[in-house]
């Protein structure tokens, strides 16, 4: 279920709904449950998110390993809002954002990585940006992609 979740960024809904009922159905059959159970106490239990937040997470960590320099740069370029000329004494320079860049169709161009990892990215908490180690870093997102998706 995992590969390829950077593949499935701008999904649309009606497909990302499909691949949601595929998890769903895993959930009932690790715990025996009915078709008109509910669902989310079980993905609670197994620690699962919802589709849309574990492709979130999977684009979320490959931007962190391309900033961390562990991924080939093919995945990028991934520019900082800190490294753009002339930024040097606005706010924005002490933030670990990056430049969204710019894109033509956007049926196809917001999926781009270099697009959606930028949008990304900007909407986490600077808390979280700021995390230098991986793991730590995936441990942090996921907790709180969880708690964002079932509080």
């Amino acid at each position: 279920m995992d590969y390829g979740k950077s593949v499935l960024v701008g999904l649309p809904v009606y497909l990302m709904r499909r691949l949601q009922s595929v998890l769903n159905a895993a959930a009932r059959l690790i715990f025996h449950l009915r078709h008109s159970d509910h669902i989310s106490d079980a993905l609670i239990c197994l620690h699962l998110l919802w589709v849309p937040e574990r492709v979130e997470f999977k684009i979320a960590v490959l931007t962190h390993k391309v900033l961390c320099g562990v991924t080939p740069r093919y995945l990028g370029p991934l520019n900082r809002v800190s490294d753009i000329s002339g930024r040097c004494s606005l706010r924005s320079s002490g933030t670990n954002r990056l430049v969204v860049p710019p894109f033509r169709l956007s049926t196809v161009g917001s999926r781009a990585f270099p697009v959606a990892a930028a949008k990304i990215w900007n909407a986490l908490p600077d808390s979280l940006v700021s995390i230098t180690s991986p793991s730590s870093f995936r441990h942090h997102l996921k907790t709180f992609l969880f708690h964002r998706s079932f509080s």
